[in-house]
């Protein structure tokens, strides 16, 4: 057993998997979860750097998933929470279902914030602990076409923010904030956006360049991270150009058959 804990969510593919990969890489034990039987497989992996490997299948949309997630830890210490599950959805509003759309809302902000609230605690009692949320440059562009996604993510960079300025005086522990930009995963496929000009990029960010910004923002402590060069004039341009500018851009690249245009 290693001497530190590491919880990685949403982490049988992606960005996930490969946190949960520099995490074994970095000696922790690591505890992972997705809402899939693929989580066992991914398991498999990462014994080969040597440290423990537990695997929970549970969905994190839930209270009970969460809880689920919880006491599978049996009380060890949480050193590292990387809170990266999460949903996507595409289409328009009216046209999405309302079990789809409250699933995103429900992995994306009620499982994360429940997460943190019961994880942090024991961080701030002891005044030590590192999480990182993944957020998404999409939270600061209002997402025409994925309207109910970037709300999310709007959210969760907003969250994070309040909170880091909420447990400012518990400086032993640190929340990072992970925003990147398009990312090459299954992200697209499952959110039914394969149809778009975003979903079929060729030149999306890789999941292992993303989780590397984010795994090395986490352990120096840094508050926030946009991952890439153009995902941070995103983040810029953003506080910058109205809204509606924005959501006409967006919907220009996520519009469902803008792949053919």
């Amino acid at each position: 057993m290693a001497d530190k804990f590491a919880v990685i969510t949403g982490a049988s593919t992606g960005i996930g998997f490969e946190l949960a990969t520099l995490a074994a890489q970095d000696g922790y034990d690591i505890l992972i979860v997705a809402d899939e039987p693929l989580i066992n497989d991914a398991a498999r992996d990462f014994e080969q750097f040597g440290t423990q490997v537990q695997a929970v299948e549970a969905d994190l949309a839930t209270i009970e998933g969460v809880d689920k997630l919880l006491a599978a830890t049996n009380g060890r210490r949480i050193d590292v929470l990387c809170a990266n599950a999460g949903r996507g959805l595409g289409h328009g509003f009216l046209d999405q279902k309302v079990e789809d759309w409250r699933h995103v809302v429900d992995t994306n902000i009620t499982g994360t914030a429940y997460l943190l609230q019961r994880v942090l605690p024991d961080m701030v009692a002891r005044n030590d602990g590192k999480v990182m949320v993944v957020g998404s440059v999409a939270g600061y562009i209002p997402g025409a076409f994925q309207a109910v996604y970037n709300g999310t993510k709007a959210f969760v960079d907003s969250f994070t923010e309040a909170l880091r300025n909420e447990l400012k005086d518990a400086d032993g522990v640190t929340i990072s904030t992970l925003m990147p930009g398009p990312v090459d995963t299954e992200f697209f496929a499952r959110g039914d956006l394969l149809d778009t000009q975003v979903g079929s990029d060729p030149n999306k960010r890789s999941a292992e360049d993303v989780a590397k910004d984010g795994w090395k923002a986490l352990m120096s402590g840094k508050p926030s991270v946009f991952s890439g060069w153009a995902t941070k004039i995103q983040g810029v341009l953003a506080n910058v150009v109205p809204g509606s500018v924005l959501a006409e851009q967006h919907r220009k690249m996520a519009e469902p058959g803008s792949a053919d245009r």
